[in-house]
């Protein structure tokens, strides 16, 4: 059995694809600039250092790190050497926009477009919303249980990196998953509010949300990340107030299982929010 080449094999979800194609006992390439013990070293920004890592290899597991533009030249060298390509891409792409309006899916489009052209089967992951974004929270939950922000009424169905690992693995290991774009969220929307006190939970202490205002939000975030960045953020949780976001059943139908709850994420985790859970 040939390996899979596993990109970005240290991060959320890349590390989770690894672990389960193992468990399986399906061989494995965990590439990343700084790799596991047992994993390869390489830069996806340099395709000279993904070329020796190829060889035995026809399926690859690749996310956008980096530029869109500063991966293409990889993408073309894959398109070259192997049949198979699942691509982490993202919800915010819309097919139904010639231009895409929203910079982070404008980014992944670029890529998605590059991998289309480059003659190999492939696969479209879009994740929405990123059950670990909310790590981001952490310090404050430690600090005092108290999470500051706006739009805390914006509601989202977040998904598990399991999830989205799982679904890589059908479409890296099985049929009838070329040409696919696969839209993926989690089992039904919940608030920031909801998802903070979801939380405290599972981490055994009180943790609450606090609106703040926008202009405080901001800034704080821009702290952080682009300005650009920050806006288009900003907007899309405004829109998640009066509109939650749209939950598909992509997991169930790829993987067999229904998705995980935001609430086996938060338990999954409560050891980064302060006490460890015992499940």
């Amino acid at each position: 059995m040939k390996p899979i080449l596993v990109t970005g094999a240290t991060g959320n979800v890349g590390a989770r694809i690894v672990g389960q194609l193992r468990a399986r006992d399906i061989p494995v390439r965990a590439l990343s600039r700084n790799p596991p013990p047992d994993g390869v070293r390489g830069d996806l920004a340099k395709p000279e250092t993904i070329a020796p890592v190829l060889d035995g290899v026809d399926t690859v597991f690749l996310m956008l790190s980096g530029s869109a533009e500063a991966l293409l030249p990889t993408v073309s060298l894959l398109g070259e050497r192997v049949k198979r390509v699942v691509f982490l891409s993202s919800g915010a792409v819309d097919d139904s926009l010639a231009e895409q309006e929203n910079p982070i899916g404008a980014w992944h489009r670029i890529v998605e477009e590059a991998i289309e052209n480059s003659g190999v089967d492939w696969t479209f992951l879009r994740p929405h919303g990123f059950a670990a974004n909310t790590l981001g929270w952490a310090p404050s939950i430690r600090s005092d249980g108290v999470v500051r922000g706006a739009y805390g009424e914006a509601a989202m169905p977040l998904i598990h990196e399991r999830d989205i690992a799982a679904v890589a693995v059908e479409a890296l290991t099985g049929d009838g998953h070329a040409q696919a774009k696969y839209v993926l969220t989690g089992t039904r929307p919940l608030s920031q509010i909801e998802q903070v006190r979801i939380i405290g939970e599972a981490a055994g202490r009180p943790a609450r949300w606090e609106e703040i205002p926008l202009a405080d939000a901001r800034a704080a975030m821009l702290a952080k990340m682009p300005d650009f960045i920050v806006d288009t953020m900003l907007t899309g949780l405004r829109a998640l107030v009066d509109r939650p976001g749209e939950v598909t059943s992509t997991v169930k139908d790829v993987t067999g299982r229904v998705a995980l709850d935001f609430e086996v994420w938060a338990a999954d985790h409560a050891a980064a929010f302060g006490v460890a859970s015992d499940s």
